[in-house]
């Protein structure tokens, strides 16, 4: 069974569904590793039965520095795979070329790049929404893809119905593209 590692950033509520999908079932989920001490994902994972580590990026004095030592804490759990929930830094080459990642994106790429996604693919002409999961390279939301999945916006759609509609085609999607590659 491969080790997995989840990088998430806030509430943890894709990393919630991924531990409760896929650990000790179709791979080893050996550790969530946070960027936020105060994420409420923390105590998710830990409810779950999976280790924590947080690695406070405001310590380190660049981007740099903090990636060279995540490399190395993911590295000391041997882990297969990188899963990023929610994991809002943009990463450098030094993860980039020494981490097998994946990653979540709540909009059809190549469109909407970037921390806005929802809201841009929101208030966009595009008739649909949906959410992609790629691999992660150095451009950003720009790996290749391995899933996507899209819904028709409705005429009367609100901000708020569609972020709905985001999330649920996540929680309903990303543990399958994860249990393609394992």
């Amino acid at each position: 069974m491969q080790n997995i590692v989840i990088l998430f950033s806030g509430e943890g509520s894709n990393l919630e569904v991924l531990i409760t999908k896929l650990h000790k079932k179709s791979c080893n989920i050996v550790c969530a590793i946070t960027n936020k001490p105060k994420a409420k994902g923390i105590k998710k994972a830990q409810k779950l039965g999976v280790h924590v580590e947080v690695l406070d990026n405001t310590l380190f004095e660049s981007r740099e520095l903090f990636d060279t030592a995540l490399v190395k804490l993911i590295h000391s759990y041997r882990a297969d795979l990188v899963v990023l929930a929610g994991f809002m830094r943009i990463l450098t080459p030094i993860f980039t070329s020494q981490i097998n990642a994946i990653n979540l994106h709540p909009s059809l790429l190549p469109l909407f790049k970037g921390a806005n996604a929802i809201q841009e693919s929101f208030e966009s002409e595009e008739k649909e929404g949906g959410i992609t999961v790629h691999y992660v390279n150095s451009e950003l939301d720009g790996g290749e893809i391995l899933l996507q999945e899209s819904f028709i916006k409705s005429e009367d759609e609100s901000l708020e119905s569609f972020t709905k509609k985001i999330h649920l085609l996540e929680y309903n999607n990303f543990y399958k593209a994860v249990e393609l590659i394992v």
